[in-house]
C-alpha cells in the first residue's frame, strides 16, 4: 500500500487538477464565473472535429474552451468551460440529489465583495446569508446558471 502513495505523488507531471465544465450558455457561464466569482481566464482554445474524435471525447464534433483560475499562476487549478447547446439540467435544490461532480468550494480573503457581486447579479443564495462555520468562517452557497453548487468561504 505505502508503494502506491509514493507512486501516485511522483507520476504526475502536475500538481493541480484540471476540471471541465459541460454548460448551455458559455457567455451566460464565462459571466457568471469571472464577472461574479471573480475567476480569471488564463487561456483558451479549440479541438477541431478530428482530434475530438481520435481522443474520443465528442466522436467527432469541435468544441472551444475558456480557461479559467483563480489565481494566474501555472500550479493554479483550472476550471475549463465549454458548451455543445446542451440543454440546462433539470433543476436541484440540494447536492444530494444525483450523483458525479455536485459542487466546487472556493476561499476568499473576505466574503463582503463577491456577496455584493451576487446581490448586483440577482443570483439567489441558498444558505442562510451568511452561515458560520465552525471554524468562524462565513459560508454561502449559490447555483451557477445550469445549477452546479458553488460554496463560498471566508471571514
Amino acid at each position: 500500500m505505502a508503494h502506491s502513495i509514493s507512486w501516485g505523488q511522483n507520476e504526475f507531471d502536475k500538481s493541480f487538477v484540471s476540471i471541465g465544465v459541460i454548460v448551455s450558455d458559455l457567455d451566460a457561464s464565462f459571466d457568471f464565473y469571472t464577472n461574479v466569482i471573480g475567476m480569471k481566464e488564463t487561456r483558451g482554445f479549440t479541438v477541431d472535429e478530428a482530434l475530438g474524435k481520435k481522443t474520443g471525447l465528442t466522436g467527432g464534433v469541435a468544441f472551444t474552451v475558456k480557461v479559467l483560475k483563480l489565481h494566474d499562476d501555472e500550479n493554479a487549478a483550472e476550471y475549463k468551460l465549454m458548451s455543445f447547446g446542451n440543454a440546462k439540467n433539470p433543476e436541484e435544490t440540494h447536492i444530494q440529489e444525483r450523483n458525479g461532480m455536485r459542487y466546487i468550494t472556493l476561499f476568499y480573503t473576505s466574503l463582503d465583495a463577491v456577496i455584493q457581486r451576487l446581490k448586483d447579479h440577482d443570483i439567489k443564495i441558498l444558505s442562510e446569508e451568511p452561515t458560520i462555520i465552525p471554524d468562524g468562517r462565513r459560508f454561502v452557497l449559490v447555483q451557477d446558471p445550469d445549477g452546479v453548487f458553488i460554496e463560498l468561504i471566508g471571514n
